[in-house]
């Protein structure tokens, strides 16, 4: 019998289910009740709610049937694992899809970096959905390997699992009509468009909206979050693991109530998520500040389904995959039982790692002297980092002085920062200072650096900085604390500089590693490694730095270090 045909006859009673849910009080995503009913499933969808009989039941009397959770916007590369690796760290959790943006991948390995990636995530349990990255490069401020043109996204988008175009980061670009963006968005697929803007408010927001771009993740308090619903933006709630905006926007839910809110994690950590969950972790966090929890249900799992128009997930009901979780309480989240299409999750063989993916640092040999700034005295730009946000202040304070040089200095909470460019090997490197860090010595280095990924270094000797550059190119890319000359803690990430090709504990255990000892080398607040990826991301205000130097995000210009007097 047909598939479809199958699936009716057991909808009216007429055949046995492949398996029945039974006993438990199942959420109806559309109504946000909770139906005492069975839930039939047959070749791996819902075929009907009720009392029905099937060759296998499942009991879950005093449990609750909830749809598997959706993240609406996700970076995969963030959390440092490959595609088999994150499927077992976020499946057990509840998380059952995403919807990922790859352009980090984009900048590194270009349009065959994300092939490669859609690739490798088409025979896992969970279901990878992709955003063609919009922006490569995200500004005209970063050096990415190759940009990515109009073909490149063209070919994306043809691609099954291919929903639309990613992020808008370049909003300055869309705000003010640049052709080369808006031919972006008038590319055959681009009707689905994900945003990215900002601080940006009245009539530059309403600009963007304007644009046909219907979402925006970067919202930080309730009134910017406010002015997107009202212009007829969904509004993705973030809680990543460093901007943490889920509290500020939770106001918004009970003002309106959920419509057109749906929860994303945009950038994680591996250890974040096993310590506080995934989409799970959001919606306890969530219920625990007196959201009701159908509401935060609904957000993590058939919210992100309409954005992202995924008709088959997000609802137990009929017709839809059988995405099931089975919940022990409304507090915790933590599923007892996750189905997907019907079956327990299962371990899956992980995909082969091409060479080509692989040995993506490629930069000049670098010494001390290479990031020394002279110095007068003259005023100078700092970073001034912001807790918990991807935002920055543009501060101006007097320099360090020593030896004619500008140097990091404990005391005034001053440490130094460079850009080098790994690409092409130019020898290109931005310099300047981040005031905040609480980086007392030593160095910590990244080759995960957003979004053209060059290698981002916070130091407070130039002999450290070196060391610290110089041995990401030696182990190919990845994260590393070091001090006096030596690697205090290091996470190899040799996939395109971006991601581990080692087992999901291991990839934890050296991760953790890293944050404890940037803890001890002083750094003050949370995530010191995403929190040195977001300072070289040249569309998040205020100021930021890339390897041609410190960029004015507000007036979207490079700006000297020195101030003018």
């Amino acid at each position: 019998m047909p598939r479809l045909e199958r699936t009716i006859a057991v909808a009216r009673g007429d055949e046995p289910a492949d398996l029945v849910v039974s006993g438990g009080s199942v959420l109806s995503v559309f109504t946000r009740e909770w139906l005492e009913c069975d839930v039939a499933i047959s070749d791996g969808m819902i075929a009907g709610l009720g009392s029905y009989e099937g060759r296998e039941t499942i009991d879950a009397t005093g449990r609750y049937v909830v749809p598997g959770f959706i993240d609406a916007h996700m970076h995969i590369e963030s959390v440092k694992l490959l595609i088999d690796e994150l499927a077992r760290l976020i499946l057990p959790l509840g998380t059952t899809a995403i919807v990922a943006d790859p352009h980090e991948i984009a900048n590194v390995l270009g349009v065959d970096g994300v092939h490669w990636l859609l690739d490798a995530s088409s025979g896992l349990q969970l279901d990878v959905y992709f955003m063609a990255p919009s922006c490569v490069p995200a500004s005209p401020f970063e050096s990415p390997r190759r940009p990515l043109g109009p073909g490149d996204l063209e070919s994306l988008m043809r691609r099954r699992r291919v929903l639309g175009l990613a992020e808008m980061m370049n909003f300055p670009g869309v705000v003010n009509g640049s052709p080369e963006e808006l031919a972006k968005l008038a590319l055959e697929g681009a009707a689905h468009v994900d945003g990215h803007a900002p601080g940006l408010l009245g009539k530059e927001l309403q600009a963007y909206a304007a644009s046909g771009i219907r979402s925006d993740h970067e919202a930080l308090t309730a009134d910017e979050g406010r002015e997107r619903l009202r212009a007829g933006m969904w509004l993705l709630i973030r809680e990543a693991s460093m901007a943490r905006n889920l509290e500020a926007l939770l106001p918004l839910v009970h003002e309106f109530g959920p419509g057109r809110m749906a929860f994303c994690t945009d950038d994680r950590d591996p250890e974040d998520i096993a310590d506080s969950g995934h989409l799970n972790g959001m919606v306890r966090a969530a219920v625990a500040a007196g959201v009701a929890p159908e509401d935060a249900l609904v957000m993590a799992s058939f919210h992100p389904a309409l954005w992202h128009k995924l008709d088959h997930l997000g609802a137990v009901a009929p017709g839809y995959q059988a995405d099931l979780l089975l919940l022990p309480d409304l507090e915790s989240f933590s599923p007892d039982l996750v189905l997907k299409r019907g079956v327990p999750i299962r371990d899956h063989a992980s995909p082969p790692i091409p060479d080509w993916v692989r040995q993506t640092v490629r930069i000049q040999p670098v010494n001390a002297g290479d990031f020394a700034i002279p110095s007068e005295g003259s005023r100078i730009r700092a970073i001034g980092l912001i807790d918990d946000q991807v935002v920055t202040r543009s501060l101006v304070c007097d320099p360090v002085v020593s030896g004619g040089q500008a140097v990091a200095d404990a005391g005034a909470d001053l440490a130094k920062i460079a850009v080098v460019e790994r690409h092409l090997a130019t020898g290109r490197i931005g310099l300047g200072f981040v005031a905040g860090s609480g980086l007392e010595r030593g160095a910590l280095a990244s080759s995960v650096a957003h979004d053209a990924h060059n290698l981002v270094v916070v130091g407070m000797t130039d002999e450290d900085i070196a060391f610290a550059v110089s041995h990401l190119a030696r182990i190919g890319g990845g994260i590393v604390a070091v001090a006096d000359g030596r690697v205090l803690a290091e996470c190899a990430l040799p996939v395109a500089g971006l991601l581990a090709d080692a087992p999901l504990a291991e990839v934890i255990e050296s991760s953790r590693a890293c944050n404890e000892a940037a803890s001890e080398l002083g750094w003050a607040g949370a995530t010191p490694f995403l929190t040195l990826a977001f300072l070289a991301l040249s569309v998040i205000p205020a100021l930021k730095i890339t390897d041609l130097g410190l960029v004015d995000v507000d007036r979207f210009e490079i700006v000297p270090l020195e101030v003018p007097s």
